[in-house]
């Protein structure tokens, strides 16, 4: 029996894991769900698991979530603040870690999960993004499992030969990496209609059901941009190793080529539950709910490649990557904050790959050599990025 540890349960990869385990009461335990703020979804979600713990990050709602628990009745220890987060990432009692929390705000516990040697599903390609090689090196010092939860990266993965060395394509005779996506909602939307995009239209994904802030970066492409700064990182890539190409139906989710000519592809129906499935079990196989692939009906398989003037995000992650650690930190900082501005209207959607450019233009670089360093730079960036945001506003007025 293993103890499972979901950071962000409330959300769409949150929500899909505990299906998964669910399914498997004999495998799987649930230990601690957190969230930030979502109290009325964790309740629900814990008269689901009965977990030991519930943590939230957002100190301000543990009295309401205190009397939401007595009046559900339900027995578990609740805990908040961002070193709760940590301690039960940590835990000596937890054998796997969901780590599911969008954004840079998953870095923290993610690391503490790293670095007390476990398990580590990992959904938060933010802290990839942010920590690269600390982050990596970490892994490796503590001996943690890193298992990739992003299709993307799960598809890469179990195309990979199972002796593929870190970074070394050329002795397993790997020429290339395909990172596919979906191009999103837009991706045959005239470009000049795209400054008119709403909040609403840019969440509606046409294949996948995620997140307000996860479908935006679809939309705009940055999720794909985050992706190959994590696929560099997760499978010791250079950028000439990696073609973005799009692949609208969502089946095929990352392709390995060979260079005696053979090209291997992931393929299965947009469910998270299938990568999650696979690193719960990992090396062995269990049912994650998903039906399989009906070849009779699947058909029209394309590909393209992502025009620049359409997705600018996806060429502002690719430089970045290029640039260094500081510039990657600096763009989903931005990205966070601009994502943020949109969704909530203040600016538009063509503004925040705008915003983004110019906060990395505006930022430079500097030297990271630690996570308190990262962090740092990290809410200097956010600042700069709500600074740009707020001129936009002033030159409209």
């Amino acid at each position: 029996m293993q103890n499972i540890c979901i950071l962000g349960a409330t959300g769409s990869i949150g929500k899909s894991t505990i299906d998964v385990v669910l399914r498997h009461p004999d495998l799987y335990r649930i230990y601690a769900l957190t969230a930030h703020s979502s109290v009325d979804n964790l309740i629900e979600l814990a008269k689901l698991c009965q977990p030991k713990y519930l943590v939230l990050s957002d100190i301000s709602q543990f009295k309401h979530a205190q009397q939401a628990l007595l009046s559900a009745g339900i027995k578990c220890e609740l805990l908040s603040g961002a070193q709760a987060l940590a301690d039960v990432a940590s835990a000596d009692d937890v054998d796997v870690v969901m780590a599911a929390i969008v954004g840079g705000a998953g870095l923290l516990p993610t690391i503490a999960a790293v670095k007390a040697g476990k398990k580590v599903l990992l959904a938060n390609k933010e802290s990839l993004v942010m920590s690269g090689e600390l982050f990596m090196d970490a892994a490796r010092e503590h001996n943690a499992q890193l298992l990739p939860i992003d299709s993307e990266h799960n598809a890469i993965f179990q195309c990979l030969p199972h002796d593929y060395h870190y970074g070394d394509l050329a002795s397993s005779g790997i020429s290339s990496i395909l990172l596919t996506g979906s191009g999103g909602p837009f991706r045959e939307t005239p470009l000049g209609e795209l400054t008119q995009v709403t909040p609403a239209q840019a969440c509606a994904h046409p294949n996948w059901d995620m997140g307000q802030k996860i479908s935006v970066d679809s939309a705009t492409m940055m999720n794909k941009g985050l992706e190959f700064i994590e696929a560099r990182w997760l499978f010791g890539l250079q950028s000439n190793d990696i073609q973005v190409v799009l692949h609208p139906q969502s089946i095929i989710h990352s392709m390995v080529q060979y260079r005696d000519g053979s090209v291997l592809a992931q393929m299965g129906n947009p469910d998270m539950r299938t990568p999650i499935a696979h690193g719960l079990a990992y090396p062995k196989r269990i049912d994650s709910g998903v039906k399989p692939l009906d070849f009779q009906t699947v058909s029209n398989f394309s590909f393209s490649l992502p025009e620049p003037e359409r997705y600018p995000n996806l060429y502002l992650a690719i430089e970045a990557a290029n640039a260094g650690q500081s510039a990657t930190t600096a763009l989903n900082a931005a990205n966070e904050v601009a994502v943020a501005a949109f969704l909530s209207g203040h600016i538009g959607f063509t503004q925040i790959a705008q915003v983004n450019e110019q906060c990395l233009m505006q930022m430079g670089g500097c030297q990271l050599d630690n996570i308190d360093a990262i962090v740092a730079w990290d809410h200097e960036c956010r600042s700069a990025a709500q600074q740009i945001i707020s001129s936009y506003a002033r030159e409209a007025s």
